[in-house]
């Protein structure tokens, strides 16, 4: 029996790997959390290169949509709420909608609320155990030694987790810097900084050094440079316009850093953004309160975060104090406007029935305890058995703030499972979604009417606009 012939028949291989294009290993991979991610543009070219495949070009679409900026306008037509956090019906997100995204997505800039909040209580307890008024209670400084660590540790663990944010999803930092609310945000993480500075046991240090003012400063400085421009000459970021409570934490570091700088002995420094700080909270405070119909952020109805209007001349009144050496005229002026306020909005009492939780309300919650510290303050001027009853309730009033903010976060975090949903905020579209265009027209308020002349001729005349009524 002769030898057989073997015939082999070769077929080219498709270009690629072809583990890579299986349906499986396509579907554990959403392309769309990309487009948030750190250089993910030229990353997804060169893999796409390295496995002989080009780029589909929707994704490099999707990519110039998610990487260029988002007008203030754009966050206005799609988001509604105190916050901007929630979406408008028939907008569209480009994350999906039925997954849970990675969790430093759904980590927001507002998580520096809580540092805000534990920073500042520090700092009241630590006024209490050395102020003379408050004596008769022999409060030790253990306390505050206590919550200056955890408000350390804390700062330390959300500024971690952030910076992993910014390095592996800037994208979506870019958007929480574009956004007009979580904008003001950005200047939580310094001033927390700068409560943990007053805040520091004495134990620790009695004397920081000077410089350590100028390095905290620097920043404060540069980003309210960019702030408060915008507010002047940003078209559509002008401060008429995009005006909100949250505003005041731009203004705060001005009055944080010039009680930082005058306890350390500096003088020319802590006036000068004290002085600024004071120009811009008076341009503020009048434009919250006129309600311009150009204002599309202002909350209609009362929210809790209103009581960003207590913190700023709460801590200018400390900041002047220290800054004179004496609990003066000056220092009262600011401190009896912020009782005035405080008072104003805790007689409101469903003020926190109907909202959503959120971490921002951790933010809401220093500004009852920068009152009650100036009113510690005061009853050390001004010692009486009222004085000192009254900076009792009020630090009471400002520790069972944060023990119930405590409590619902524990709540959310670890029963309900919700503190960190996915942030729609950060994910709407670049472009409006299309309409029809008669309903276009009738929510501009204006339709174009055809009519003609005696020789046929059609002429083309538009409707004058409908008047938008505005309600003070």
């Amino acid at each position: 029996m002769g030898p057989r012939n073997m015939t082999f028949h070769s077929k080219s291989m498709p270009r690629g790997s072809m583990f890579l294009d299986q349906e499986a290993f396509r579907s554990s991979h959403d392309k769309r959390y990309d487009l948030f991610r750190t250089m993910s543009g030229k990353l997804e070219r060169q893999i796409s290169n390295l496995r002989g495949k080009p780029i589909d070009s929707s994704l490099q679409e999707e990519d110039k949509e998610i990487t260029e900026s988002l007008t203030a306008d754009r966050f206005f037509e799609a988001l509604q709420g105190p916050e901007l956090e929630t979406l408008k019906e028939k907008e569209k997100i480009v994350l999906p909608e039925d997954k849970t995204w990675p969790f430093l997505l759904r980590f927001p800039i507002t998580s520096y609320g809580m540092c805000l909040g534990v920073s500042s209580q520090a700092i009241m307890w630590k006024t209490l155990a050395t102020t003379n008024a408050e004596r008769f209670l022999h409060l030790t400084q253990v306390v505050n030694h206590v919550l200056w660590w955890i408000s350390l540790v804390l700062l330390l663990a959300v500024s971690i987790t952030y910076l992993f944010k910014t390095i592996f999803f800037f994208q979506a930092v870019r958007r929480e810097f574009k956004h007009p609310i979580r904008v003001n945000f950005f200047f939580a993480p310094l001033i927390s900084v700068l409560f943990i500075a007053l805040g520091i046991p004495h134990s620790i240090t009695s004397n920081l050094p000077s410089m350590l003012w100028y390095f905290l400063m620097a920043p404060v400085l540069f980003l309210e440079m960019k702030i408060y421009g915008q507010w002047m000459s940003g078209g559509q970021r002008r401060l008429s316009k995009v005006a909100n409570p949250t505003n005041h934490l731009a203004i705060i570091g001005n009055f944080a850093g010039a009680l930082l700088g005058a306890s350390m002995g500096l003088e020319e420094g802590p006036m000068f953004f004290f002085a600024v700080g004071l120009a811009y909270y008076l341009v503020l405070f009048v434009t919250l309160y006129q309600r311009l119909p150009t204002n599309e952020t202002l909350p209609k109805e009362l929210h809790p975060v209103f009581f960003l209007f207590v913190a700023a001349p709460a801590v200018a009144s400390m900041a002047w104090t220290q800054l004179c050496g004496s609990f003066d005229l000056g220092s009262r002026f600011y401190y009896f406007i912020s009782l005035f306020l405080y008072f104003s909005l805790v007689v409101r009492i469903n003020f926190f029935r109907g909202f959503k939780f959120s971490l921002a309300w951790w933010a809401y919650t220093f500004p009852m305890t920068a009152v009650a510290t100036a009113t510690i303050k005061y009853s050390g001027e001004v010692t009486g058995v009222a004085t000192q009853v009254l900076s009792i309730v009020m630090s009471g009033a400002a520790t069972l703030m944060v023990i119930g903010v405590l409590v619902l976060t524990v709540v959310h975090a670890f029963v309900k499972c919700d503190l960190f949903p996915n942030d729609v905020a950060i994910a709407i579209s670049a472009e409006q979604p299309k309409q029809k265009k008669w309903f276009k027209q009738l929510k501009n308020g204006s339709f174009g009417l055809k009519v003609s002349d005696k020789e046929d001729n059609q002429i083309d005349v538009e409707a004058p606009p409908l008047l938008n009524a505005h309600t003070v």
